[in-house]
């Protein structure tokens, strides 16, 4: 299935990266471990850190982790985690989170804000998209790129378009002074790369949105970062925003990894502000979808949506995966002309970038695929009878 793509998980500069993770493993009982590259194989840190959320808590995360690679014990090479990531064999990859809520920004690149008032406009019906999207670009889609959310050239928009009666909910968080930070899914509840990823089997309009997500630890400080996909329905959501919960968290729906990289001396948040991200949809009807985008594009700065998630009012004690918005809004045509882009099951989905490695997972109906049932009181009693408790 995935075989073919397990070389390109890892980052170009990879042998200079720090790249800590998740492997359940084998054991009695068996369970997640945190691990970390080392050369070819993926090591054990248990010595070092119980949970993810305790690691990324060190002040010294990165520095601790590379002191720890030459005495950690071998998981496996990543080549064979991988391939028994695909058959859910131990050992093999989790998402690389756990303790953390899993959180989302919402329309903070303008291609994505369009898509959401398209939707807003036409009720989720997929059929009427295209011919309001010209229509709606031609009016916003110019002078919003360039707006800076929350300026005063964002306010005197704000009012014009008020007074024409063209506002949206879509533009209050798209250009507004609050951004749209929403809960993804429940902590562990997200799937690592080789998983399948799930839709609605209601859904008829839907679509990945491909976006970098940012590690945080629990005094709100970004320490790193993934790739992730945040899986919408684009029908649910259409036709009411308060389906959000319905259009986003749903099994198998959020996808983070292949790894966390850390920030170090190889890697910094202005490294991750240059990221490049691209987008490969594979069909088994022979549908092919390729595009590419840059985190430079996005309205709010990381350090702003940071600040937006944690502050004096909202704390995250176990820190969060703060998933950053979509970089694209796939509209390809694929099954009739207007009809535009919604996903089948079987559909190959790699989300990569040079910095971060790629995310490969392939769709299923959610209900097709393994029940979310280790959550976090799972977790607990499976570290203290593996005596990781600390």
């Amino acid at each position: 299935m995935l075989e073919s793509l397990i070389a390109q998980t890892l980052p170009q500069d990879h042998d200079r990266a720090t790249l800590v993770g998740r492997a359940w493993v084998a054991g009695s009982p068996a369970g997640p471990v945190i691990v970390a590259m080392h050369g070819e194989n993926l090591v054990d840190l248990s010595a070092l850190a119980a949970t993810m959320s305790e690691l990324l808590d060190r002040p010294d995360a990165a520095a601790a982790v590379q002191a720890a690679l030459g005495k950690a014990p071998v998981v496996g090479s990543l080549q064979d985690v991988l391939a028994n990531t695909l058959k859910l064999q131990a050992p093999y990859l989790l998402a690389p989170c756990d303790l953390q809520a899993v959180k989302a920004a919402g329309v903070t690149f303008a291609d994505s804000l369009i898509e959401r008032v398209i939707e807003e406009q036409i009720r989720g019906d997929a059929s009427r998209a295209e011919a309001v999207r010209a229509e709606i670009a031609a009016a916003l889609g110019g002078e919003i790129s360039r707006i800076k959310p929350g300026s005063p050239e964002a306010m005197r928009l704000r009012e014009t378009l008020m007074k024409r009666g063209a506002w949206s909910q879509y533009l209050e968080v798209g250009i507004g002074p609050d951004a749209e930070v929403f809960t993804k899914c429940q902590p562990m509840a997200s799937v690592g790369t080789g998983m399948g990823v799930g839709i609605h089997s209601d859904s008829t309009w839907n679509n990945p949105e491909p976006e970098v997500v940012l590690a945080l630890d629990s005094r709100g400080q970004i320490v790193g970062a993934a790739l992730g996909n945040d899986v919408n329905l684009r029908d649910v959501e259409g036709r009411s925003a308060l389906l959000l919960g319905r259009a986003k968290d749903n099994n198998a729906s959020s996808a983070i990894g292949p790894f966390i990289r850390l920030f170090d001396a190889h890697f910094s948040l202005d490294d991750l502000r240059k990221t490049e991200v691209s987008l490969t949809i594979a069909g088994t009807d022979n549908f092919r979808l390729e595009a590419a985008s840059h985190l430079s594009k996005i309205s709010r700065d990381p350090l702003e949506l940071a600040a937006q998630t944690f502050g004096s009012s909202h704390q995250y004690p176990d820190g969060a995966m703060l998933y950053t918005g979509t970089m694209f809004a796939p509209i390809q045509d694929r099954d009739a002309p207007g009809m535009g882009f919604t996903h089948k099951p079987g559909d190959v989905v790699t989300i990569r970038s040079p910095k971060l490695g790629a995310l490969i997972n392939r769709v299923e109906f959610c209900h097709k695929l393994p029940p979310w049932q280790f959550g976090t009181a799972a977790l607990m009693r499976n570290l203290a009878q593996r005596g990781l408790l600390r």
